[in-house]
């Protein structure tokens, strides 16, 4: 049930263009409606970077037209995988800049190596984040953090990041470089026994319920709620509590 989504570009540090954009929409695409996927990991397979950004080679050679058009599909992308139904965990490794920071921001949960740097640079281009890092720092760590952060271009460790909230959990790196992967996987298979329609329900209510007030996020907790009370998972979490064992869950 675990999909661990790597990206391998090496010669780029898997910085972002177009071809790696498609790929990356193409997978995401597939997963979506894959019900036998619980939880997807992203992750990178090349040392000591996450994601260098978008490939700044590329853009150099596109014409104006061509970079908005770029980056229209980067933000799209970034959608589609925050979008993904099940729980998403970015496991960082090591640099995660600009674009890579924002791919990392789309996950519902973020590991990361004390070791690693992360910041959005854009403003050093005089250029800003434009695949909704603007939008989703200041909702992980609060609007002025993020406006600082933004405004200086300023590059964090895992420990500092940690400390402000942008990461939820800071693992010292081991020899094989793979720790915050390692300490990802471990979370995603916390997440396996759980019913898999309440996993999906649940991400749901979650993220609907934070761009809304309080009484209309409640109203789509009751909605949320109301989908897992028909289903099989559901009775087979009664049946197992009953009976005091572990439930067998299939999904639906």
């Amino acid at each position: 049930g675990i999909v661990v989504l790597g990206l391998n570009r090496s010669h780029a540090k898997n910085a972002l263009n177009k071809n790696l954009l498609k790929m990356m929409s193409k997978a995401v695409d597939t997963l979506k409606s894959d019900k036998k996927v619980r939880t997807v990991i992203f992750r990178s397979e090349v040392p000591g970077i996450f994601c260098a950004g978008a490939d700044l080679k590329e853009r150099a050679k596109m014409h104006s037209s061509e970079v908005s058009s770029f980056v229209s599909k980067a933000r799209a992308t970034i959608n589609e995988m925050a979008n993904l139904p099940v729980p998403t965990i970015a496991a960082i490794d090591g640099t995660a800049l600009g674009g890579g920071l924002e791919l990392a921001l789309a996950c519902d949960i973020r590991v990361a190596a004390s070791s690693a740097k992360m910041g959005l640079v854009e403003t050093k281009l005089a250029i800003i984040p434009g695949a909704g890092g603007t939008q989703r720092l200041p909702r992980t760590i609060g609007v002025s953090l993020a406006k600082e952060l933004i405004f200086s271009a300023r590059i964090v460790d895992g420990e500092e990041a940690k400390s402000i909230g942008l990461i939820s959990h800071v693992v010292e790196q081991n020899e094989a470089g793979d720790a915050a992967y390692r300490r990802a996987l471990a979370l995603a298979r916390e997440f396996l026994p759980q019913g898999p329609v309440a996993m999906r329900v649940a991400k749901l209510a979650i993220n609907q319920g934070m761009e809304v007030d309080l009484v209309t996020g409640l109203a789509i907790e009751e909605a949320c709620y109301a989908q897992t009370i028909p289903t099989k998972d559901r009775i087979e979490g009664l049946l197992a509590f009953k009976e005091k064992r572990p439930p067998r869950y299939k999904g639906e």
